[in-house]
């Protein structure tokens, strides 16, 4: 017992000492070109966002201190994720990953000398070589007990009579799908991350076995006020607690796998208040113009930024469980890839890629960076918004930002959305073919539950059109928000949807518009060049109902092409369903891409078509959000709303798309617009019939 307590103690003193170990010289030079630079960088960002009460020296000094010892402020986060990729396999995600673990990597100091280097050697071999092994192996006996009786009933999956409504399984089997799920939720966070992630994967496991997982919910133990207000105050340099907020809910709002959140009100002054991450200086009467008529045109929301913000905070000591996870999980995908005809599956490599996914969200300061990202790109854009990242005290383990004062699109989906359906259904899928189509920066965890809706009054148009760049705002504690006196006159009716719809009515009458808003940005997706390509040519192809050579492309270009079974086969059965869509040509409204979709990824998973996992995720992601529009609106049609993000993307980059020969594109937006108009001309005769408008009576 000694021995463990005092190699506890050691292994925290080594996580104290190298937790801020030096960049390789490739990387820092590849990354950041001298430190002086990073300072640059850091020190303009606490410029920028400085709290006007906080005394000027001790942010600074906090601020350089995190650059000179590489422990990055989330602000030189942002900074990493507006760079170019610069390689074929680069990604904004794994260059911050990449920065994020080197951060973290345990090794002495090269400034420790003499009997201090020694010491230091001797704790990062106990650490390394015999602690983390004894804690490793004692986490193994814990989920061996946890998943043995799983292994031993496996045989339950042949018993019981197939349920037809249930993908023909049968009930011994969907018994044991249940148990499977009950077992990963006793596991821990990073076993329900992986139920849940296997769920998006139905390219690889049965359809109802992904249905079940998806239903994983993370009932995770909260950890204590004492550990959040710890983390916190390390947050904001050491601060006490109540000099730091005003208001402080001591309830989590919600416990994840992975960290848990509050709700909070900073100090007047702490924090900046307010777009100022996305600000125009531009004083340019035409661009002042253009603004002004766009605020008429296009219903301009008027922002009004909360005082509240959201705080997420880590459970205390994740990382280390999701690590020695991970090296169980890739040990034992390691056996089952050793199986005959289970090799296809190549679950290391998918592990690896789980892995990655978890390791994302144990750096909170990626997720603030992304959030900065989607706000530049949607800045512009009035169908989405996403919450302001207090960058100035974000950690690697504790986010603040932005509360997002809204009601969760699942109330509207429950309850219905009312006069407003349409909106929220149609501005749900314009944003997310703008983040696919436009700016290949997509939130990968789009789930109602991630989304909110707020309401919103119209911005009004500057008459000043010269000064409106340097107008000054009055504080947002001044300005008065409806958004919220909104949301209260609707929580009373959840599940009474009569008064529901009737108070929908009135905000309607009212002149108050619906607006969407993203939470959770911890992951996303981004194509690489390689795959970006291979997207492109894929669509290329179907674009020409040429569903046979799209078919191969995909056998081609998948992670096995060796594994995979009956190429031909695979392609005449793409080409058989590329011509069932090119039949309906009129009546794709009434098609569900969705289901298209769903029987690609069943035929891909029968003839072991190892697809890329950012590929499965943009298909799930179409899943997900058609579904949502068309339980909000049934005639939703995914094709037509992708036809003014294709006007744009035409006028945006048409002629270098022709110059390169590739008419893709072009030929998608002719052939919609054709079928707009043709859509719309037999409408009308339509009406007029139905209303004897060709010869009425006289």
């Amino acid at each position: 017992m000694r021995l463990v307590l005092a190699l506890r103690r050691l292994s925290s003193r080594a996580e104290a000492s190298w937790c801020h170990a030096p960049l390789p010289s490739p990387l820092r030079g590849a990354l950041r070109p001298s430190r002086a630079s990073l300072l640059t960088v850091v020190s303009r960002s606490a410029a920028h966002s400085r709290p006007r009460s906080w005394p000027p020296g001790r942010v600074t000094s906090r601020t350089l201190m995190a650059a000179a010892n590489i422990a990055l402020a989330a602000a030189a986060f942002v900074e990493l994720s507006e760079k170019e990729n610069t390689g074929p396999e680069e990604t904004t995600e794994k260059r911050m990953l990449q920065v994020s673990r080197e951060e973290i990597r345990k090794t002495v100091r090269d400034s420790d000398t003499g009997l201090t280097r020694a010491r230091h050697q001797v704790v990062l071999f106990l650490d390394l070589y015999i602690w983390e092994p004894i804690c490793t192996g004692i986490r193994f006996l814990q989920l061996a007990a946890i998943f043995v009786p799983v292994i031993l009933t496996v045989p339950a999956i042949w018993i019981g009579r197939r349920q037809p409504s249930r993908e023909n399984e049968r009930s011994g089997t969907l018994w044991w799908y249940g148990f499977l799920v009950k077992a990963m939720e006793w596991a821990g966070p990073a076993f329900i991350k992986l139920g849940q992630w296997a769920a998006s994967r139905s390219d690889i496991f049965p359809t109802e076995l992904c249905e079940i997982m998806s239903k994983l919910h993370a009932d995770a133990p909260a950890h204590s006020l004492h550990a959040t207000k710890r983390i916190v105050r390390a947050a904001f340099d050491g601060r006490k607690f109540d000099e730091i907020f005003e208001e402080f809910e001591e309830r989590p709002l919600g416990v994840g796998a992975i960290a848990q959140v509050y709700k909070a009100k900073l100090k007047p002054g702490l924090a900046s208040l307010g777009d100022v991450d996305i600000l125009d200086d531009v004083n340019d009467l035409r661009h002042n113009v253009r603004r002004n008529v766009e605020s008429v045109l296009k219903s301009t929301p008027k922002r009004v930024p909360s005082s509240y913000v959201a705080i997420k905070v880590l459970h205390p000591g994740v990382e280390r469980i999701v690590r020695r996870d991970l090296r169980i999980m890739r040990f034992f995908a390691s056996l089952l890839n050793a199986i005959p005809t289970m090799e296809w599956l190549s679950l290391p490599d998918e592990v690896d890629q789980f892995g990655e996914m978890m390791k994302l969200q144990l750096d909170l300061r990626i997720e603030a960076a992304n959030l900065s990202l989607f706000r530049k790109n949607f800045k512009d854009r009035t169908t989405a918004w996403f919450p302001f990242p207090h960058t100035e005290f974000s950690t690697r383990n504790v986010l603040v930002e932005e509360f997002a004062h809204g009601i969760p699109l699942a109330d509207f989906m429950a309850n219905g959305g009312g006069p407003f359906q349409q909106d929220i259904a149609s501005e749900g899928l314009d944003a997310f073919l703008r983040m696919l189509l436009l700016d290949n920066f997509v939130h990968a965890d789009l789930h109602p539950g991630n989304i909110m809706v707020r309401f919103y009054q119209s911005e009004q148009p500057s008459l000043n059109l010269r000064l409106r760049g340097k107008r000054e705002s009055p504080p947002p504690e001044q300005q008065a928000d409806v958004t919220e006196e909104v949301l209260s006159r609707l929580r009373p009716y959840r599940g009474k949807k009569e008064l529901w719809a009737a108070e929908l009515a009135k905000i309607d009458h009212e002149g108050f518009r619906p607006q969407l808003i993203f939470i959770d940005t911890g992951l996303v997706t981004e194509l690489n060049a390689t795959n970006r390509r291979n997207f492109l040519d894929l669509f290329r192809a179907v674009a020409e109902f040429d569903g046979y050579k799209a078919g191969h492309l995909m056998c081609e270009r998948c992670r096995q092409p060796d594994a995979v079974l009956d190429e031909e086969v695979f392609s005449l059965k793409m080409q058989h369903l590329v011509l069932g869509v090119k039949s309906q040509t009129l009546a794709l409204g009434n098609i569900k891409i969705a289901d298209i979709l769903q029987q690609v990824l069943g035929m891909v998973r029968q003839h072991h078509v190892r697809m890329e996992g950012d590929f499965v995720n943009v298909v799930i992601s179409i899943f997900l959000l058609e579904g949502i529009g068309r339980s909000l609106d049934p005639d939703v049609d995914l094709l037509s709303s992708s036809l003014p993000i294709l006007r744009q993307l035409g006028a945006q980059s048409g002629k270098d798309m022709v110059r390169e020969g590739d008419f893709s594109m072009l030929m998608v937006w002719v052939g919609l617009e054709t079928r707009r108009f043709m859509q719309a001309s037999i409408e009308d005769v339509e009406r007029c019939v139905k209303y004897d408008l060709l010869a009425p009576n006289v």
